[in-house]
């Protein structure tokens, strides 16, 4: 999978967002679901994607998942398989949202986004211990933001959230952005950055509902961190779980070596990825109701 990916290069900044979009919906219409996994649409005025349901899951249980992208590519067709592992391993419905993207719609549509839907389910009649929230990438980071805003907005919130190689650093300052760029098969530093630009346009990078690094963590619930050795987003993410548990969080982090950033989205088809996909679905299910 490595060499695949070394081969088809990293995500190039200089492509339009409307053909990275494509390229990565084509590339995921190649690994559909399993026949027995139920996929259907979650529109209402307050949200918009699509619930995913393995066979046996809870539907009382709920993860809300944020995907990855940079805040510009991404969809829940570009995570429904992965979706599909989750759902198995948790015994819960999982809900991708499917959020408003850069640079159509800018800094803060998919934090509302985030926000709304989490509300929305609570509407539904889904208590709090019912919830989960987990991401991918910009989706971890996206995870975290709507966490600090609902806190402050006096919302009760959920029993976890699970965050796989967030991206909580938008100004890209931490080390590892440079020192693990030859190492990182995916991202770099140049397209970080112009997802940033294209989210952001003008918005302090370092702002709390922006990079949660940099929020206030206390009160937040349960977190997972993980993240593969290869990634430049390795030491944003050691820095998040080092900072959650300095505000009091219950906070946990695990590396795995030799790991590429979207590593877990290959569940099923590498061994590495599936064990991801288990320690995610281990910290989540005793927690909810």
């Amino acid at each position: 999978m490595r060499d695949m990916l070394v081969a088809l290069g990293r995500l190039d900044p200089d492509i339009e967002p409307a053909d990275q979009r494509a390229v990565w919906d084509m590339v995921a219409s190649l690994y559909p679901v399993p026949d027995d996994v139920a996929v259907t649409s979650a529109q209402a005025a307050e949200v918009r994607g699509e619930w995913v349901d393995a066979p046996g899951a809870d539907p009382s249980r709920v993860v809300l998942y944020l995907h990855g992208g940079g805040y510009v590519i991404g969809s829940p067709t570009t995570h429904r398989f992965f979706a599909s592992r989750l759902s198995a391993a948790v015994g819960a419905r999982v809900l991708v949202l499917d959020y408003r993207l850069a640079p159509e719609h800018r800094f803060p549509a998919a934090l509302d986004d985030a926000v709304g839907a989490y509300r929305w389910l609570l509407g539904l009649g889904h208590g709090p211990g019912q919830l989960s929230v987990a991401g991918d990438s910009a989706g971890g980071g996206l995870a975290l933001a709507a966490m600090v805003a609902l806190r402050d907005g006096g919302v009760t919130l959920p029993a976890a959230v699970a965050c796989q190689s967030p991206w909580v650093d938008l100004s890209c300052t931490m080390p590892s952005i440079e020192a693990r760029a030859a190492r990182d098969v995916v991202l770099s530093r140049r397209w970080l950055t112009a997802m940033a630009s294209h989210y952001l346009d003008g918005v302090d990078p370092a702002s709390a509902l922006v990079s949660p690094l940099h929020a206030d963590l206390a009160g937040l619930p349960p977190l997972l961190v993980v993240v593969g050795t290869e990634e430049v987003l390795f030491d944003e993410a050691a820095a998040l779980s080092s900072r959650a548990l300095a505000a009091g969080v219950h906070a946990e982090f695990e590396a795995y070596g030799g790991c590429f950033h979207l590593w877990m989205q290959l569940a099923a088809l590498a061994p590495e990825a599936e064990v991801g996909v288990q320690r995610v679905a281990a910290f989540l299910r005793p927690r909810l109701a």
